[in-house]
């Protein structure tokens, strides 16, 4: 299929809102995720959208905070983001963990991350808390200061029958500084070398994450416009959703990689800024 400035000729389903990822298509965060730089053109785009009773939700793979810390952050930039509208792989995890009638789960993340779970009614508990090797699930997430201890009870609690459920397993995402590491995806490997556990993923590319997009959308799946950076996890995500992929070059990927891309990673359109998608919105249904 040929491609061009702005991508590839794909039949585009209809689309009745878009999901935004965050890192490399609206802003970029700093090594530490706890500074912002806003990308060209993302304020606008979104006030535009709102202005035209367009809905759209932010689906960030990052865990490190909780959505009612995270998304004020966001609105003092200038993001037009409500609560309701942001959205994380701990938002996903607890809405299927809830769906499971998963109990008690340990976490292998930050305070962060266990109180976002925690807020849907499921208990959490850390390493080294009492009963921690006797859970319903395990859930990886953004732990930064993860140790031997940590993989270690992990895999225990597996070994006795919980079930593994994983934040995100991309091995790199995008900020200011460039390529920075998943924890999530090393934490993970590990766990998984020692367990050979089957995991359940929660941030993108999951289609569980795609799903709960749609639902708050309130949109068929397949029309949602699904706007992103990375082949890896946004357009897998869009392809495996049969929904209409945007690629965006202001994060790990450049015209040329996604030029690059088979098919089940390539965007049904290249964007050279998240503005781009206004252009798209003129055909919204």
């Amino acid at each position: 299929m040929k491609s061009s400035r702005n991508g590839w000729n794909e039949r585009l389903n209809p689309i009745e809102g878009f999901m935004f990822d965050l890192d490399g298509t609206l802003l970029l965060s700093d090594r530490s995720l706890g500074g912002y730089r806003l990308l060209p053109g993302a304020v606008e785009t979104l006030r535009e959208l709102k202005s035209r009773g367009i809905p759209y939700v932010v689906l960030t793979n990052g865990t490190a905070y909780r959505v009612a810390e995270q998304a004020p952050k966001l609105r003092a930039l200038g993001l037009p983001i409500p609560d309701e509208a942001l959205l994380t792989p701990n938002t996903v995890a607890a809405d299927l963990m809830l769906r499971r009638s998963v109990k008690r789960v340990l976490v292998l993340g930050t305070e962060g991350v266990g109180r976002a779970i925690a807020e849907s009614g499921i208990e959490t508990v850390f390493t080294g808390q009492q009963g921690a090797e006797t859970v319903d699930a395990v859930y990886i997430a953004w732990h930064p200061e993860c140790g031997m201890k940590d993989i270690e009870s992990a895999c225990k609690a597996i070994w006795n029958g919980a079930k593994l459920y994983v934040a995100s397993d991309v091995p790199f995402f995008a900020t200011a500084a460039g390529k920075t590491m998943g924890y999530s995806h090393a934490i993970t490997a590990a766990v998984r070398k020692i367990t050979r556990a089957p995991m359940t993923l929660t941030g993108k590319p999951s289609l569980h994450a795609l799903k709960l997009v749609a639902r708050r959308l309130g949109v068929p799946m397949r029309r949602v416009g699904v706007v992103g950076d990375d082949p890896l996890v946004e357009m897998i995500m869009a392809r495996r959703g049969k929904a209409p992929g945007f690629g965006v070059t202001t994060g790990i990927s450049t015209e040329q990689d996604w030029a690059a891309q088979p098919r089940a990673r390539r965007p049904h359109r290249i964007m050279h800024h998240v503005s781009d998608i206004l252009r798209i919105a003129d055909s919204v249904k």
